[in-house]
């Protein structure tokens, strides 16, 4: 049974009172400003009657358009009722704009904070810029890269795929062929299959020297992760009144400091980029479809990111979105694909250096479904890790599986929670990393606030949880892991947690629940 407070005030007639009724014939005949008046003697004697009706137009203060005024009855309010929906914690997918639409009284502009709040805001900006210090520092500190160091890690997925690619690419080469990669440059990845756009996209930062280009690159990717966390506050007080600049600083905070933020850094991965890309279309999805396709082309930049996402938004009804910024990413890519084209001699030959690369991807110790070692976080990778088994064409059932399974249940959910079912579901379908659950910060922030705000849905709150894993795996935890338990459960646990938090969504999402309204 719902309690008062689950109702939304549009739909109570006031505090303690019950709906109003229809009008009726007196309430008509009454001015609705008048106050009723008690029957007097006067008013009770019997009053001769006229023998012919009035003519409406002579009485005193009527005119002929007053007479003909139409009469309006006032229309009783409907009360908000609680729904049963697939898990949603909210209303069901057939209300979604209403629900939308429905926010809470967020502070007004211009209110100041509270002392406990400013406090907040204080130390998770303290913590914040100490973090971000931290996590710039290997940009300056890795040495250039050569033959004898091919096995620094700092830095060297910008140095991998971005730097010397884009050099690559600018010295009348074909980034994509591993064979002229590791014979041109000391490389020890080979270089994806990325959107051909990324060339000229990242390209400001391949043209000063290595060390200028890799500050550069860290510092760009550092106000990213704080775009990205502004977002999630964004996405925060869709639902939960909360200060947007105290919610930026603390979720900023959390996530600069965080293994998955670091990482990012340390590293020099461009999945900043693509995370901002992909959160911004699923939140602008609805109110601005234009600037979601922007983002999504954007998220477009790492094929496994782009296809996935473009189908679940297509699938939940963001046709336009999806079609519009797959169309944008491959015109922006077909420049270069031109280019490269004719630089190859020919389609077949550039269609054999493809073929080149997936071949050379599925062998390495990374990027292999069978792989022992490979920190892999989807479906195929961690199945085949947990039991030793994958079957041939694993990778493409479990793509088509999650893809449909997820954009069925999505159907039925409304945001947050139909964002964070998606999120799960690209990340766990096709080949990705633990870094990669960073496109997943905004919706899995809004769907921890609203869960706690309204104590409801557990399986939720256990997703959010198991989401969490990959960020609290910091170096520390890993070294006692492998200690204790060796090193393929240090590189399995992340994608357990993931794909287990992938489960719990769909089945919070399939099975029928008692939900609020919000």
């Amino acid at each position: 049974m719902r309690s008062r407070q689950d109702i939304p005030a549009a739909g109570i007639a006031g505090a303690g009172s019950a709906p109003p009724r229809p009008a009726t014939t007196r309430d008509r005949t009454t001015h609705p400003t008048e106050p009723p008046t008690l029957p007097t003697a006067a008013s009770t004697s019997p009053k001769p009657q006229p023998t012919t009706d009035p003519d409406p137009t002579q009485q005193p203060g009527l005119g002929p358009t007053a007479a003909r005024r139409p009469r309006h009855r006032a229309r009783p309010r409907r009360r908000v009722r609680a729904n049963r929906v697939g898990g949603t914690g909210m209303t069901p997918a057939k209300h979604t704009a209403t629900a939308t639409n429905r926010r809470p009284s967020l502070l007004p502009r211009g209110a100041s904070l509270s002392p406990k709040q400013r406090l907040v805001l204080l130390l998770a900006t303290l913590a914040t810029a100490a973090s971000a210090w931290h996590a710039l520092a290997p940009s300056w500190q890795v040495p250039l890269p050569s033959a004898a160091n091919l096995g620094e890690e700092r830095l060297q997925d910008f140095r991998d795929a971005l730097y010397f690619p884009i050099r690559e690419f600018l010295h009348g080469g074909n980034p994509y062929d591993p064979a002229a990669m590791f014979a041109h440059w000391p490389v020890r990845q080979d270089f994806n299959l990325y959107q051909p756009y990324h060339l000229l996209l990242h390209a400001p930062f391949a043209l000063p020297g290595y060390r200028a280009g890799a500050v550069a690159f860290s510092v760009v990717s550092l106000l990213l992760l704080i775009a990205l966390a502004a977002m999630a506050a964004h996405a925060v007080r869709r639902f939960v009144p909360a200060p947007f600049g105290v919610t930026t600083a603390v979720v900023a905070a959390l996530l600069v400091t965080s293994q998955v933020g670091k990482a990012q850094l340390y590293v020099g991965q461009i999945n900043p980029l693509v995370a901002v890309g992909a959160a911004g279309a699923l939140l602008a999805r609805r109110d601005r479809p234009g600037w979601a396709a922007m983002a999504l082309a954007l998220a477009w930049l790492k094929p496994q990111y782009g296809l996935p996402l473009a189908v679940l938004l297509f699938a939940r009804g963001s046709r336009r979105v999806a079609l519009t910024g797959t169309a944008i990413a491959a015109a922006a890519s077909l420049p270069v694909v031109a280019l490269l084209v004719v630089r190859g001699g020919g389609i077949g030959p550039f269609l054999d250096v493809v073929v080149a690369n997936l071949t050379h991807a599925r062998g390495t110790d990374y990027g292999a479904v069978d792989s022992v070692t490979a920190q892999r976080i989807d479906v195929a990778a961690v199945l085949f890790r947990v039991t030793g088994w994958a079957p041939a064409g694993v990778e493409l059932a479990v793509l088509a599986g999650v893809l449909g399974t997820s954009a069925l249940l999505a159907r039925r959910l409304t945001a947050p929670l139909a964002d964070l079912l998606t999120c799960l579901a690209v990340v766990v379908c096709a080949v990705h990393q633990p870094g990669d659950v960073l496109i997943a910060v905004p919706s899995m922030a809004a769907v921890a606030a609203v869960w706690w705000r309204h104590r409801a849905g557990p399986w939720w709150g256990a997703a959010v949880v198991a989401l969490a894993v990959p960020f609290g795996h910091l170096y520390t935890v890993d070294s006692l892991l492998g200690t204790a338990f060796g090193s393929r459960t240090a590189v399995t646990v992340d994608g357990v947690a993931v794909v287990f938090a992938w489960g719990l969504a769909v089945c919070a999402a399939a099975r029928p629940s008692r939900v609020l309204v919000t």
